[in-house]
């Protein structure tokens, strides 16, 4: 066997052999590791439903004023007590409408007599196909529903 001396270094093809293996083992990790990004995101975004969900319920409950107008509504105050306005039920993160690659749009409805009595709450992807390829929705009857491809209402599936 040929041994090397302090001065010599390895061959371009030796280089381009152990570049090519790493370019492969990167071709079978990178859409691995993509999908296994989009399958936490997906699940994030169903948590975040659940976790919206209980926080409108826990609202309406506690002011006895309907439905948050607003997912803000229900984050933290900037200083001081909680109150109707910044109810302490959700993280800063969430009641801002974007967390884990999925973008949440909160729209109360039923307005009677200055109380919202019901909302709608679709949990979408950021970017398609690369931050989820899912779509969620949710309204006061807590079950989360899905869709593919396209923004999911309350007709769609419910999720298993």
């Amino acid at each position: 066997m040929h041994s090397r001396s302090k001065g010599e270094g390895f061959s371009l093809i030796e280089l381009l052999i152990v570049v090519a293996i790493i370019l492969i083992i990167a071709a079978i990790a990178i859409p691995n590791f993509m999908r296994a990004r989009i399958a936490a995101n997906e699940t994030s975004a169903v948590s975040s439903c659940r976790t919206i969900n209980s926080a409108e319920i826990n609202y309406n409950s506690y002011f006895q004023q309907g439905f948050s107008s607003t997912l803000a509504q229900l984050g933290p105050p900037p200083g001081g007590q909680p109150g109707i306005n910044q109810a302490d039920m959700l993280d800063d993160v969430l009641a801002s409408g974007v967390k884990s690659g999925y973008t949440f749009a909160y729209t109360p409805t039923n307005l009677t007599n200055g109380r919202y009595d019901a909302y709608l709450l679709n949990a979408n992807p950021s970017v398609p196909q690369r931050s989820g390829s899912r779509y969620f929705f949710t309204d006061p009857s807590n079950m989360i529903r899905v869709a593919y491809g396209a923004e999911a209402g309350a007709s769609d599936s419910p999720i298993d």
